[in-house]
Order: C-alpha cells, then structure tokens, then sequence
C-alpha cells in the first residue's frame, strides 16, 4: 500500500517526491529478498526495520503499532489489518492508503471527508501523543492545506510536552515551515494557538514588543516578523533553495535583538542597535539548533546589514563603502543582491503608505550604486597576490599578511585593477602609519 502525504496530496491534486509504502502479510526476510533487486537497501533499524530506495525518495516499512513495526499476521484481513495502523498514524487525513496494483483507496478512519471539509482531527486521540513533533507536523499542514485544526486536536497538541524533542527534529521542521510554504506565518500562528510557540523561543520573545506606528502600523515585532517572512517566501518563490534558505531565515531572524533594545521615549519608540544584537542571536539559536555553519554565517550577516540598503542610500554611501559591504557579507557567502532581498521584504512587510504599492525604490538604487562598485555579484578576487608582493620583496610571514590585508583595502577604496599601484599605495600607507608609531 502506498500510504501517507503522498496518497493526501494527490486528492488535493499536489505532487510529492516522498512515496511511503506499507508491507502487509510478508515476513522481513522475504521482503528484503524481493526488493534487493528493485535498488532497495537492505533494512535499516531493528527496531523500526525500513527499506529505503537509494535513487528515489521511496521508504517500506511494516505497519506501526506505538513504538513498535508488526509484521501483520496473513489470516488477519486487509481491512482490520489498516485500521489497527491507521490508528497510530498522527491525523486522519494521513491514513488513506491506496492499493496501486488494485487501483482502491482504502479510508478506514473517514480521512478523505476531513480532507473534502478542510479539517485536522486526531488519527486516535490514544496513541497522538507517542510522538511531540506532531505539534509541529500539525501547524505545518494547517498552513499548507489551509486546514482548520479540530478542537480535540488542539487540546490534545496543547497537552503534549516538547521540551525533550531532539533539537535537529526541531530545526527540521523549522526548515520545512519556511522552505515549503507559500505562507509560513500561517504556521506560526498556528503553534501560537497550539500553546507551543515557545518551541521557538527566539521568535516568541518578539510577542508584545511595541513599535513606532509611524513606521510599524502593523503591529508588534512579532505581527511584522511573520508578514516579512511571508514577503520573502513570494520573493524566495522563484529563487533557488540554495539562495532561497538563507533569505527565508534572515526574514525571520532579522529582528530578533529588538525585544532587548526597545526603548520608548516620550512619544518615540525605537530600537537602536537592533541589527547588531539580532546577528549575535542568530548565531546563539541557529548554533543551538545545529544548523550548518555556512548557512548560519551566511544569515548572520544578512541580519546584522539588513539595514544597510535603506542607510546607504539615504547617506549618499560612496563606490568603497559598497565594497567593503560586499566583502563583509562574502564572509557567509552572501552578496548585495541577497541583501537588497532581504531588505526588500523587510521594507513591504510594514504596514505603512510606503510599503502599500509593493515597489522598494531604495533597493533598485542601491543596486544600480552597488553595479557601479563593480560589487554587486560579490567581490572581485585579490588583485595583488602573495606570489606577485613576495616577487616584489615581501618576505612570507606576518609580514606578508599585513601586506596583503592593506592591499585589499586600497582596492576596496579606489576600485583599481592595477596591481602594481595598489601595492604601492599599500606600502606607502603602512609606512606611514609605521613612521606615526614611531
């Protein structure tokens, strides 16, 4: 039986790569003999005996009961034998099962009617809790079906402890809200009316922290959070998931020190130096939730300039400052474009006259300033190399990196290709500053 999210989303006319197949009345050395030679690995965990496809997404495993797979008995029917796993499934809507040989649906617990209604109910309010994720799984497919949640649902979510989830469980689905839903602050909400958003704890912290309605009509820091992570998943839509990953996060991230740097005064609400606490809690919860290392530089940088495309502009920034941002942000693998990105979102994701035509001028000119820096796609490779400065009398050493440091400025600051001269300058600078130490 093909069974699960692939069989539910091809009744609501969705593709899914993810096909799980459920063995009835075949023993495990009789399974593994029959699909060894279709490129099924042998089965993976004793406990949890899986057959995994190694050049597709197709996982095969016997049917569950609680914590444990049981090989279904052959004088047991077809019938009772679905029932009794669809039981320990999470909600209704994912006990479907079909019958490809036979081309049958078989919906033992009416979850085809949920899916026609719209509607998230427990599989079986007994076994819901064996696994806390579910919470998680819940808010994820409310928002990608656009489900309402039943109320038992929502009691029995409610009454789930998922403080001992493992954390990379977590970052997954984490992931996946933000990587796979056209509107990831309907998950969020979602978990808000679960009673478990502090499963995010960074993010609800962001509940209740007031911002200037001048600027912010929106509402709080959390109201805001969720609409510009929405803008940057439409803008992320047509966006590799490589590019696509790390702008989703910064939307998310990107005012997350606001909560310690909120200050109101007189009639003034501000938040000055946000940016730079929000990249230091990137790094704490992304580093907490193990997240790879790229990516969390990558967002880091991201959220501590994500302010920069408004302020240049707005400054008159000249070609060198551009530069230099650039270079700052290829530290995580980032560029200017990734950045105008993220500030675009930010910028829509308010709710003010500005933001209402759903343009963000500041950005197309910060990214015509950023081609005129010759920056805009990253940062040019060094001009002078170790080999040409040592070719020219540097010595390999400390002095050596101090050289090279120096020259990158200077071509940072002057836009030269000329080797040569930026050496040069570079010297003259350093012996200068020698000179004034002296």
């Amino acid at each position: 039986m093909i069974v699960g999210g692939w069989v539910r989303d091809a009744l609501v006319d969705r593709c899914s790569s993810d096909i799980d197949l459920e063995v009835f009345g075949l023993g495990r050395e009789r399974v593994t003999e029959l699909v060894r030679p279709l490129g099924f690995s042998g089965p993976v965990g004793r406990q949890f005996p899986v057959w995994r496809h190694t050049r597709s997404a197709v996982d095969l495993a016997f049917p569950r009961a609680g914590q444990d797979f049981f090989e279904v008995d052959r004088r047991e029917t077809l019938s009772t034998a679905l029932r009794e796993a669809a039981r320990h499934r999470d909600l209704t809507i994912n006990t479907i099962a079909w019958d490809p040989l036979g081309d049958r649906l078989y919906d033992p617990l009416a979850g085809i009617a949920d899916l026609d209604r719209g509607v998230l109910r427990a599989a079986d309010p007994e076994t819901f809790g064996v696994d806390p994720l579910r919470v998680l799984r819940v808010a994820r497919l409310s928002a990608s079906l656009e489900a309402r949640i039943d109320e038992g649902l929502v009691g029995l979510c409610r009454g789930l402890d998922l403080r001992s989830l493992p954390v990379e469980r977590v970052a997954a689905e984490l992931r996946r809200i933000l990587m796979e839903l056209e509107r990831p602050s309907r998950a969020f909400e979602a978990l808000r009316r679960l009673g478990h958003l502090s499963v995010f704890a960074p993010l609800a912290s962001l509940e209740g922290v007031p911002q200037d309605p001048r600027w912010h009509p929106e509402g709080d820091v959390f109201v805001h959070t969720l609409s510009v992570v929405d803008r940057a998943a439409q803008i992320a839509a047509s966006l590799s998931p490589e590019v696509a990953e790390p702008l989703l996060f910064a939307a998310l991230c990107h005012d997350l020190g606001k909560p310690e740097t909120t200050t109101i005064e007189a009639d003034r609400i501000r938040s000055l130096g946000h940016e730079a606490v929000s990249a230091e809690r990137v790094v704490e919860w992304l580093g907490e939730l193990r997240f790879n290392a790229r990516l969390v530089a990558s967002v880091e940088g991201l959220v501590r300039h994500h302010l920069a495309p408004s302020q240049f502009v707005e400054q008159g920034a000249g070609l060198p400052a551009y530069r230099r941002l650039a270079r700052k942000l290829a530290v995580g693998g980032s560029t200017l474009i990734d950045l105008e990105r993220v500030a675009r979102a930010d910028h829509l994701g308010r709710g003010n006259d500005e933001s209402s035509d759903g343009t963000f001028g500041v950005g197309v000119a910060f990214l015509e300033r950023a081609d005129q820096a010759s920056a805009r796609e990253g940062v040019r490779a060094d001009v002078v190399s170790a080999s040409f400065a040592m070719r020219r009398g540097i010595a390999a050493g400390p002095e050596l990196g101090r050289v090279l440091v120096r020259c990158r400025a200077v071509q940072d600051e002057t836009g030269w290709d000329d080797d040569e001269r930026i050496l040069e300058t570079a010297l003259a600078d350093l012996a200068s500053e020698d000179g004034a130490a002296d």
